[in-house]
């Protein structure tokens, strides 16, 4: 993981989500082969702790204004926006582009680990399954 000025890396975990192809169009398939990370790219959708404080009680649209404060900062992670409203036109563009699917979440609910009614992840029955990791 990049280095973030001013914390301690054992105490911040970053969710992070996948790779992309040249296009930058996610390639979960790219994530069992060693030989493609050269040209990987970290997508970073939430925060959950940054230098020690946990952020996991924070409603989700303070987490996410966090990770974009903290990505200023940090080389090689890249944040991704969340779109409001119009999932059902999210979810078929996602789909178009082949990828794994959409995850909506309740912009003021804290983070819970586990199912919750505070976010629903929506698959495309056509697209590979994906890797992700929290850093």
């Amino acid at each position: 993981m990049p280095a973030v000025p001013g914390r301690d890396r054992q105490n911040s975990k970053i969710s992070i989500v996948t790779w992309l192809d040249p296009e930058g169009i996610a390639d979960f398939e790219a994530l069992h082969s060693r030989a493609n990370d050269a040209r990987a790219t970290a997508l970073a959708f939430d925060l959950l702790m940054v230098s020690g404080h946990d952020l996991r009680r924070r409603p989700y649209v303070e987490r996410k204004a966090a990770l974009r404060k903290l990505l200023r900062v940090v080389r090689g992670i890249q944040y991704v926006e969340h779109a409001e409203g119009h999932g059902d036109k999210l979810f078929e563009a996602a789909c178009k582009l082949g990828l794994e699917g959409i995850v909506s979440k309740k912009l003021d609910a804290p983070y819970r680990s586990g199912k919750s009614k505070a976010w629903i992840k929506v698959k495309n029955p056509n697209a590979p399954a994906a890797t992700h990791g929290t850093f």
